[in-house]
């Protein structure tokens, strides 16, 4: 008897899970609440996943149309200047949302690391395009770097950068000028000392001979500061490219 009745308990306390379940699915199987935007689907789990899938893109795009995102509410409504974001959803190689964003909140305990922006989501063609998106420091000497911003950082990161300019060449003195005088049409992996100096190669180069210093290419593998005769060189500066 005794156990009829507990066959029957575990039963019952079944059933009303699998009801709670379907009625309360926010409180029942969700990894957290929703972000305040989705509240109004909070109990409607199949606006975003499908049975048996999961979340699909299809379903996200249902509501945010790719080309207003950023641009428009979902209502089609032009979003006011100061809501506005950067519009490079469009140009995404597929509307992968779930590779950035997640609507639960989670526990915090096991709450998943944010995920950042992978720029191998954009197309090819547009992944070399920064100033598309981002907006460079208000410096100057970015002012005069001009867009490529790969010269000195990567796509995983904007920080660190990977250009020491005091470690080629330190701009002090006299040589704290703008960045054309040394760098030619804006080709920063290059650079000439012929600018400003009276001295012409062949001159510097017969000069050098006399010391037994064939290569001349690199004059900053010398004279890091450029401040006299020898360099930092025989100063006991580094010896390296």
């Amino acid at each position: 008897m005794m156990r009829r009745w507990g066959l029957i308990l575990i039963a019952l306390n079944l059933c009303a899970l699998i009801v709670l379940a379907f009625t309360r699915p926010h409180l029942m199987v969700a990894p957290g609440a929703l972000t305040p935007a989705h509240s109004a689907i909070t109990r409607d789990c199949f606006a975003c996943h499908v049975p048996f899938k999961g979340v699909s893109a299809d379903r996200c795009t249902a509501c945010h149309k790719v080309a207003d995102i950023g641009i428009r509410s979902t209502k089609g409504v032009p979003l006011e200047a100061g809501k506005r974001r950067i519009a490079f959803h469009q140009s995404l190689a597929q509307p992968n949302c779930l590779a950035c964003h997640s609507d639960h909140s989670g526990p915090q305990l096991v709450k998943a690391s944010q995920t950042s922006f992978a720029h191998e989501l954009l197309r090819p063609d547009v992944r070399g395009l920064c100033a598309s998106c981002h907006r460079a420091p208000p410096t100057a000497l970015h002012a005069q770097a001009g867009s490529n911003c790969a010269q000195c950082h990567t796509q995983k990161g904007w920080k660190p950068a990977s250009f020491d300019h005091a470690h080629f060449f330190a701009l002090s003195g006299p040589h704290n000028t703008s960045c054309a005088t040394c760098h030619v049409g804006g080709n920063f992996s290059r650079y000439t000392c012929y600018s400003c100096h009276e001295h012409q190669p062949d001159q510097i180069r017969a000069k050098h001979a006399e010391e037994g210093i064939r290569n001349i290419d690199n004059c900053a593998r010398c004279h890091r500061s450029g401040s006299g005769e020898g360099g930092e060189r025989e100063r006991g500066g580094r010896d390296d490219d």
